[in-house]
C-alpha cells in the first residue's frame, strides 16, 4: 500500500550453531549411510525408588502364588454329565420350598403344588440340575453334605443366623466343602431402610467370615402368589446356571448314586406269607464319580452293606434337548422338569 508505513517482521531464527548443531549434522549422517550406533543410557530407564519397586514386585508374585492351585480331573463327561445337586438348607419356616417353586417356575414355566425328593430340571443346552430340600434333621443334613455340588444357605433376615445353619457349615467342612452362597428372605418385614442396610451389613461380614471374603449372597425382599420376585429369582437362576464347580477328590474317585425314586420288587405271595422276609428292592437315579460295577457291594446309608445283584442303563428319564436342531436359546416348550416323588414327569410315585 502506497503511503502506508513499511512493517518490520520478524526474522527466522538463525541456525543453531556451536557444539549441538555439529553433533546433530553428525548424526543425521550416520543415520542416512546406515552407520548409526545406537546408545543406551542404563540410568535413563531405572527406577528412582529401589525398595519400593522390590516390595511392589514381590508383592505381586506373593498374590499371583496364592491364585495357583493343582488342577484336577473331572472325571464327569462333558456329554452326558449327571444333573448337579444343589442342596436348598436353612432353618424351618424361612421359604426353601418356595425358592424351589420358585427357579422350577423360571426355569420351565411349571408350578409345583409340593417339593417332595429331588427335582431335577434341564436349565441349559446341555446342563441339568437337581434340587434338594434338606428338612431339619441332622442325619437328612449329613447325607446331604456328602453329595451337594451347590449349597443355597437360606437365612432369615430379620432373625438372624441359626444353629441348624451352623451345624451344616462344620458337616460341609468334614466332607470337602462344596460351593456355598448366601440367601437372605423377609427382608419386606423391616421398616426403615436405615435398619435394612445395618442388617445387611451385619449379615454379610458374618457371612463372609463363615464361608470366605467374597462369598456370593442374594436378597430376595418379597412374595407375590407364593413366589419369590421374578427379577430377584432371575438373578440367582443365571448365577446357578453358570456356575462352575472344582470336582472334591473323594467323589471324583469313588462311585455313588442318588437315589431319585425305588421300587420293591418282592412277589406278593411272598409278602403276604412273611412280611418280614428278604426283599428285592430296585433303586433309579444318576451314577455320579466313577463307574459302578456288578458284584460289588454297596453301603445303604443306615441300612448296611449289599451286593448289587444287577445293575441296567435305562434311558433318561430328564435328557438334554435334542442337539440335531440348532437353536441358539432353550424352547420353554423343551424344558423338562423330572420329580417323580412330586408326581411330575414320566413316573408317579405311589405313596
Amino acid at each position: 500500500m502506497e503511503g502506508a508505513e513499511k512493517q518490520d517482521h520478524r526474522s527466522h531464527k538463525a541456525t543453531k550453531a556451536g557444539r549441538g548443531a555439529k553433533e546433530k549434522k553428525k548424526d543425521k549422517k550416520a543415520k542416512k549411510e546406515k552407520s548409526r550406533v545406537e546408545k543406551h543410557n542404563p540410568r535413563a530407564f531405572s527406577v528412582s525408588n529401589i525398595v519400593r519397586t522390590q516390595r511392589t514386585i514381590q508383592r505381586n508374585l506373593d498374590r499371583g502364588q496364592r491364585k495357583e492351585y493343582v488342577p484336577l480331573n473331572d472325571r464327569r463327561s462333558e456329554v452326558d454329565a449327571p444333573p448337579s445337586v444343589i442342596v436348598v438348607m436353612g432353618p424351618p419356616k424361612v421359604g426353601k420350598s418356595t425358592l424351589i417353586r420358585s427357579m422350577v417356575k423360571m426355569y420351565c414355566n411349571h408350578n409345583l403344588s409340593s417339593v417332595t425328593g429331588p427335582v431335577t430340571v434341564v436349565t441349559g443346552k446341555n446342563k441339568r440340575v437337581t434340587f434338594f430340600e434338606c428338612p431339619n434333621d441332622t442325619a437328612a443334613m449329613l447325607d446331604l453334605a456328602k453329595v451337594a455340588d451347590l449349597v443355597l444357605l437360606m437365612v432369615d433376615a430379620k432373625y438372624g443366623f441359626e444353629m441348624e445353619t451352623f451345624e451344616f457349615l462344620n458337616m460341609l467342612q468334614t466332607h470337602g466343602f462344596p460351593k456355598v452362597m448366601g440367601v437372605f428372605t423377609h427382608l419386606d418385614q423391616f421398616k426403615t431402610m436405615k435398619n435394612l442396610r445395618k442388617t445387611k451389613k451385619l449379615l454379610k461380614h458374618r457371612f463372609w467370615t463363615e464361608i470366605y471374603d467374597g462369598a456370593k449372597m442374594f436378597y430376595f425382599s418379597g412374595c407375590v402368589n407364593g413366589k419369590y420376585l421374578k427379577n430377584e429369582v432371575k438373578q440367582l437362576t443365571l448365577f446357578v446356571s453358570r456356575v462352575k464347580y472344582r470336582p472334591l477328590v473323594w467323589r471324583n474317585t469313588h462311585p455313588y448314586l442318588v437315589v431319585d425314586r425305588h421300587e420293591d420288587l418282592t412277589h406278593p405271595n411272598l409278602l403276604a406269607d412273611n412280611p418280614s422276609c428278604e426283599r428285592s428292592i430296585a433303586f433309579y437315579g444318576y451314577v455320579r464319580g466313577t463307574h459302578f460295577r456288578k458284584g460289588t457291594k454297596v453301603h445303604l446309608i443306615g441300612v448296611g452293606d449289599y451286593d448289587i445283584q444287577e445293575i441296567d442303563v435305562m434311558d433318561d428319564p430328564c435328557p438334554l434337548p435334542d442337539h440335531e436342531k440348532k437353536r441358539q436359546t432353550l424352547n420353554k416348550k423343551e424344558a423338562l422338569l423330572y420329580a417323580p416323588l412330586s408326581n411330575v414327569g414320566a413316573v408317579s410315585f405311589d405313596k
